[in-house]
């Protein structure tokens, strides 16, 4: 049990960090009040991001608190065997600033200025049926149920391992700060921030809770490094460290264990293409000019990112051992931070994971909320809807998916933190990822084409996950994203060309705007 006042210290710098978070929010809430932006401002910021704040929030909306919890932790009891997600996670995030975010930026302007994934994909074929747009806002909900539910319990998780289960009596009420006590405060203040000050709010947050990552993940190895050099260092629990250990090839030989961990760390790569609350990152950017600066910071911070969350995890096994076991991995990183820095500045580091939690949750609820107003509620429910009604549903929604991840986190039957975000990154990667390459890049793809590879990619992602993800190893968004891919291609040869207006609109989106 820690003291009171390394307790206290700890609890100053998060408390100092969630003011922050939450001062942000009010000011652009306040800012809104005088801007009239309507649902373009509320979901994409007005498309006025500059270079560095959408470049750091595409990062951090993407690399939750998995990059900081569970790859380190996979690789500090497994081995290098598990390095190839972050292989995967640094091609995809290359080839989605460098082949992705400028055609989309582009194109999504010359697509009726379109606010969203789903309202781009209708728009670049010049469609008025909803059922494309209604048909991803229902994947959108269902898999940022999952997604944000993550984050929530890496909060949980988070806070329990910092000032552990405590009973405190708040105006007479005695109160159990447990898990649930945490991962119910933790959604509080995401949906606050997310609700009053929307895309920009979350975008300024993304970009400090980036750069706390970043000097958390840089700082923590250099630190354990100086502490093994000591004379009299001594690792926590004995070093056991498996022939395998830093073999590449999980298994030790290229038998199909090596190439299925292989293939499904390189295909998180493929997540790229598909993820909606990183794909409207590249929208919202203002210029060309600006979107070259994004790509540079961009591919620069998430190499940096999961190069340091790599090395933590090798540098955590030889600094503590058999410390931690199956149960507790994904605790590396919080485990070396309380053990080498002083309360004050331990607390600021674990900040950092608040903070990867945070980023990704806030945005998944924005891009549920948008996908669910934009997509649903105007062109379904309410045709005649007001910007400032499509804002308050929004809003409202944001609330619903809240709540919902809340209840999947505190469920007993949740697997944890990366068994959710490989759920949902897989649903996602598997539906929208083909859809959008073949918008931006082939302009024979047609609506049916585009809405069947959707649905096709979905259903055999999760029926993969449910039947054959165990017996063969490999990570569902593979033949997802290839029976997605096919499908759509397939379908879109099968049905009519492209009228001359769609193929008229595909030529436009190659000029700069």
């Amino acid at each position: 049990m820690k003291k009171d006042s390394t307790i206290s210290l700890e609890a100053a710098a998060f408390a100092a960090y969630l003011v922050l978070v939450l001062a942000v929010g009010v000011y652009f809430f306040l800012r809104s009040k005088k801007q009239q932006g309507g649902d373009k401002q509320y979901f994409l910021g007005g498309r006025q991001m500059n270079g560095w704040v959408a470049a750091l929030s595409a990062g951090a909306s993407d690399m939750s608190a998995w990059v900081l919890m569970g790859l380190p932790g996979s690789i500090y009891l497994y081995g290098m065997g598990q390095v190839w997600i972050s292989v995967g996670l640094w091609i995809g995030t290359i080839c989605a600033w460098l082949f992705v975010a400028p055609k989309l930026r582009r194109y999504s302007i010359k697509a009726g200025d379109a606010i969203t994934i789903p309202q781009y994909l209708r728009q670049r074929f010049h469609s008025q049926n909803p059922a494309l747009q209604v048909i991803c806002a229902v994947i959108f909900i269902v898999a940022y149920c999952i997604y944000a539910a993550s984050s929530i319990v890496a909060c949980g998780d988070l806070f329990t391992t910092v000032f552990g289960v405590r009973e405190v009596n708040f105006l007479g009420i005695p109160i159990t700060m447990n898990a649930l006590f945490y991962m119910v405060c933790a959604t509080i203040i995401i949906l606050l921030y997310t609700f009053l000050g929307g895309f920009n709010a979350v975008c300024w947050t993304d970009f400090f809770q980036g750069m706390l990552m970043l000097g958390a993940l840089m700082a923590t190895p250099i630190v354990v490094w100086f502490a093994m050099k000591a004379p009299d260092f001594m690792p926590l629990a004995q070093v056991v460290t498996d022939a395998n250990y830093y073999n590449p090839l999980s298994s030790g030989k290229f038998d199909w264990k090596s190439i299925a961990d292989i293939l499904s760390g390189l295909g998180w790569g493929l997540g790229y293409f598909g993820m909606p609350h990183i794909l409207v990152r590249y929208m919202s950017i203002r210029s060309e000019k600006e979107m070259k600066k994004s790509r540079v910071i961009g591919i620069c911070w998430t190499s940096l990112i999961l190069l340091m969350a790599s090395i933590v995890g090798l540098t955590g096994h030889q600094f503590l051992g058999t410390y931690l076991d199956d149960s507790t991995k994904s605790l590396v990183f919080v485990t070396l931070v309380k053990h080498l820095f002083p309360a004050l500045l331990a607390g600021v580091m674990l900040s950092a994971i608040l903070a990867a939690s945070m980023s990704t949750a806030d945005s998944q609820l924005l891009a549920s909320s948008s996908a669910f107003a934009s997509d649903f509620y105007k062109p379904v429910l309410r045709k005649s809807a007001s910007d400032k009604e499509m804002l308050w549903a929004g809003r409202i929604v944001v609330g619903l998916i809240s709540v919902i991840a809340l209840l999947i986190a505190v469920n007993p039957n949740c697997k944890g933190i990366m068994a959710l975000v490989e759920c949902a990154w897989a649903a996602f990667g598997s539906a929208f990822g083909p859809a959008i390459i073949l918008s931006l890049y082939w302009k024979r793809l047609t609506y049916k084409g585009a809405a069947a590879g959707i649905v096709a990619g979905f259903l055999v992602d999760a029926l993969w996950y449910a039947f054959l993800s165990g017996p063969t190893g490999l990570y569902e968004i593979i033949p997802g994203f290839l029976v997605s891919l096919v499908t759509a291609v397939v379908v879109s040869l099968l049905d009519k060309e492209p009228s001359k207006e769609i193929l008229d609109t595909f030529e436009a989106a190659k000029q700069e705007v």
